[in-house]
């Protein structure tokens, strides 16, 4: 269970994408043109849905449901047999694990998830973007945040015509790979504000998460 918590915790919460500023100098043109363009979809993607498959570092596969409200709110259900669930409330990231009676918080600006969950998302100020790579049929953006010193990316991935994100891949300090892919991604209106709260279930008495 400790491996599948800590793959959680690399793709999702506790796995800040952090490293040495890097200039983003070296881009082409088209490469910044596709930056650009990833930037202004995640800013018009306010509220949507999918289900997701996360694999970890040794290969393990876990599924569930992923609710999006920007900015700042995300709630991912893991799948029985999994007791796992991580909800960000615009401020706080924090995740439960029902089977082991675990409850840890990490704020959402330590995570990959501001990335992407931002008020404003701008890829030019504050992220080292330091790879634009092109598939057959999308592309990718692999970023650091360039205003911290933990080492670590993360890599967005994107379908092309139209665009859409497919997912996001997090390399921490150690080379663990922890993947992402979202599945029918759906834009919604009108998710209920209660998925995206989610209160420490332990006795008060419990010592606290990280926060």
């Amino acid at each position: 269970m400790f491996l599948t918590r800590r793959s959680l915790t690399l793709a999702l919460a506790a796995a800040p994408f952090a490293g040495p500023a890097l200039a983003q100098s070296g881009l082409s043109a088209a490469d910044r043109a596709l930056v650009d363009r990833a930037a202004a979809y995640l800013q018009g993607l306010t509220e949507a849905k999918a289900r997701f498959v996360q694999t970890d570092a040794r290969g393990r596969r876990t599924t569930g449901q992923l609710f999006l409200k920007r900015p700042g709110k995300a709630r991912f259900a893991y799948d029985p047999p999994s007791g796992l669930l991580v909800v960000s409330d615009g401020g706080v990231v924090s995740v439960q694990d029902k089977r082991l009676k675990t409850f840890d918080q990490y704020p959402l600006g330590a995570t990959p998830l501001s990335l992407f969950l931002a008020k404003t998302i701008r890829l030019d100020r504050g992220v080292d973007v330091t790879r634009v790579a092109r598939m057959a049929d999308g592309f990718s953006i692999t970023a650091r945040d360039g205003g911290k010193k933990t080492a670590g990316q993360i890599t967005l991935t994107f379908r092309d015509d139209p665009i859409e994100l497919l997912g996001w891949t997090v390399l921490d300090a150690q080379g663990r790979q922890t993947r992402v892919q979202l599945q029918d991604l759906e834009r919604t209106t009108g998710l209920a504000a209660s998925l995206f709260e989610l209160k420490d279930p332990r006795p008060k008495n419990v010592g606290r998460g990280k926060v």
